[in-house]
């Protein structure tokens, strides 16, 4: 029996040193140096050992330990030294190559978000409110401002005092484009008039109906505007032009976005500036610009106007610059049509 469990002991010691050896190949150095440390701390703890000959086993110790774990970390280092060489060395020389994929990358994602902000090309607009909001947004800082519609009753009613006073109250210029029915072509002035008409034959919000002179006085009151507005602000850069076709849409474009409105005031539809669609219509009211009959805007000094214009002096501008107003409108007529330039009731206010 004894030699039996002598024989396990044998083999539980030889499965130890198996599992141990090979640590302490890897670690000799330092498992001698916890040795030495476990030696040294005894020593010192055994009675009747003479000081001197505690101190010196003490020193000597000390410096075989400090040697150990010395020669300890310069093997490691030393193994270590080909490793980081080989990481630093592979990282540089990949480096460039990671850089310009990044630079693929960032181009990707760019082209990528560019693309996706065109393809929300339009963005509906459901309530008036809405559409409120997103005109005053349009006139926020606005440097420019183009419309294309049918006479500008909007326009004379909010769009053009509000950016004017923005620009003059910054002291900044500010460039206006507008066109609109010509009311010297009654036959237009007739059909957007009958258009009108045909989609409500009730009052609109300024409490008038559609006619062939309310649509004529109202294209007319949007070119004195334009003159009143251009003489009493040296930065005003406005031009208008007189179209002999009619729209069902109205355009207005500001430097931030583009808004596009139909006879409907609970629906419009807005776009961004830099997108495909707002950079295309801007391209169409350009070019209908220059097909239509131009306002010589150019000689706003020939007649000033007073800041309550007078018959005399409106009659008398708009025979300048060969417009002039039909012989049948009366005194009353060429008052209405001062106060449509000058204090238009907004159609779409509550």
């Amino acid at each position: 029996m004894i030699v039996g469990m002598r024989g396990e002991t044998m083999a539980w010691l030889v499965a130890a040193l198996k599992r141990v050896a090979p640590w302490a190949g890897q670690n000799a150095d330092g498992a001698i140096a916890l040795l030495l440390a476990i030696v040294v701390g005894a020593v010192g703890l055994v009675p009747n050992v003479p000081a001197d000959v505690q101190n010196q086993l003490v020193n000597a110790g000390s410096l075989l330990v400090m040697a150990l774990v010395a020669t300890a970390l310069l093997r490691d280092r030393a193994r270590q030294a080909p490793v980081e060489q080989a990481i630093t060395s592979g990282a540089l020389s990949e480096l460039p190559v990671r850089l310009a994929r990044l630079e693929q990358i960032e181009t990707l994602v760019s082209g990528t978000r560019k693309a996706l902000d065109s393809l929300q090309l339009v963005r509906v607009l459901g309530s008036a409110q809405e559409i409120a909001q997103a005109h005053a947004d349009a006139r926020k800082d606005t440097t420019r401002w183009s419309f294309k519609g049918g006479t500008g009753t909007y326009l004379r009613a909010k769009t053009l005092p509000a950016c004017v006073a923005a620009a003059k109250r910054d002291k900044r210029h500010l460039t206006v484009r507008i066109e609109i029915i010509d009311p010297s072509d009654r036959e237009v002035c007739e059909s957007y008039a009958h258009y009108r008409r045909s989609l409500a034959d009730t009052p609109d919000g300024t409490g008038q109906v559609w006619t062939t002179d309310r649509a004529r006085m109202e294209s007319y009151a949007t070119v004195l505007a334009a003159f009143w507005h251009r003489q009493r602000y040296g930065l005003l850069d406005i031009g208008v032009g007189l179209s002999r076709t009619m729209t069902t849409f109205r355009w207005d474009i500001s430097s931030s976005r583009l808004i596009m409105t139909v006879e409907d005031p609970n629906r419009a539809m807005t776009a961004l500036a830099d997108t495909f669609y707002y950079e295309n219509c801007d391209t169409e009211l350009r070019l209908s610009l220059e097909q239509a009959r131009r306002v010589p805007l150019e000689r706003y000094r020939e007649v000033p106007l007073s800041d309550e214009p007078t018959e005399e002096e409106v009659r008398e501008l708009f025979d300048r610059i060969e417009l002039p107003l039909p012989k049948s409108y009366t005194y009353p007529d060429v008052v209405e049509i001062t106060r449509k330039a000058l204090r238009a009731k907004d159609p779409y206010a509550p």
